[in-house]
């Protein structure tokens, strides 16, 4: 049976040991508050390495998992969640359970008695350490209950915990996939770029830094430069054709300036 919700979370359960795993179960043990006290993986030696590092037991065998804990957290990949979600509440129904994805339901977990979801919205390296007390968490609930534990595993972490319900929290993660991921994306489209000229990324670093400081104090839309704002068509297809080795980037470039003059003239 496991331990009553009512009380303070303090045994941990990790289902994953990917970068999102990693780097909050180290945030967690580092409280000194919460203890982990088991890690499963589909492979052992990555339910180890992860263990080891928070003095957890490894295991990728689902039906050795403990049968007592305050809180599972599922951080897996999203397409893993409805199978390892079933096939763990089968023998954990009375522990409480929550899922890290941006845009997975929480009902996912609805085989569970207490459910719902722990959300932190960064970009996780598992070499590269993040400041989790400034990373904004977005938990939920199935009741009172599951929403309390989730707030205070959060809120052991993290100054900034605000509850949010799994259609917000959509909403929510596609904007991020457009500001991260995307954005990302288009530095590793700039960094090839200036691979073929023969000239480093770091040369764009202080733009880069520049563009990210400024959207801190206005609003994107006025940020807002260079030829696809005024539409400069000259401009615009001279590099357009510089990218014509590569349609799909050179598809990008375009529907990217279109887009940009479209908000810009909005």
């Amino acid at each position: 049976m496991s331990a009553s919700i009512e009380q303070p979370v303090s045994d941990i359960v990790f289902i994953g040991a990917g970068r999102l795993a990693t780097q909050l179960a180290l945030a967690l043990h580092a409280t000194g508050s919460h203890r982990i006290t088991a890690v499963y993986s589909r492979t052992m030696t990555s339910a180890k390495t992860l263990a080891d590092m928070v003095g957890a037991v490894a295991t990728n065998d689902i039906a050795s998992l403990p049968q007592q804990a305050d809180a599972m957290i599922l951080a897996v990949k999203d397409d893993a969640l409805p199978t390892l979600a079933g096939q763990i509440a089968a023998g954990h129904k009375d522990i409480p359970a929550f899922h890290t994805a941006g845009s997975v339901p929480a009902t996912v977990l609805r085989g569970f008695d207490h459910y719902g979801v722990i959300y932190p919205m960064q970009t996780f390296s598992k070499e590269r350490h993040v400041d989790f007390a400034r990373i904004p968490f977005f938990i939920e609930g199935n009741d009172n209950a599951a929403l309390s534990v989730a707030r205070a595993i959060a809120s052991a972490v993290s100054k900034h915990v605000t509850v949010m319900d799994s259609d917000r929290r959509r909403q929510l993660h596609l904007a991020a996939v457009f500001a991260c991921n995307f954005a990302n994306h288009c530095y590793t489209l700039a960094s090839d770029i200036l691979e073929r000229a023969d000239m480093p990324f770091d040369i764009l670093l202080p733009l880069i830094e520049e563009t990210v400081a400024k959207v801190a104090d206005m609003h994107p839309k006025e940020a807002q430069t260079g030829p696809a704002v005024r539409y400069d068509k000259s401009v615009i297809e001279r590099q357009s054709q510089m990218l014509a080795d590569n349609p799909l980037t050179q598809q990008i470039y375009e529907l990217m300036s279109q887009s940009i003059h479209n908000h810009c003239v909005e």
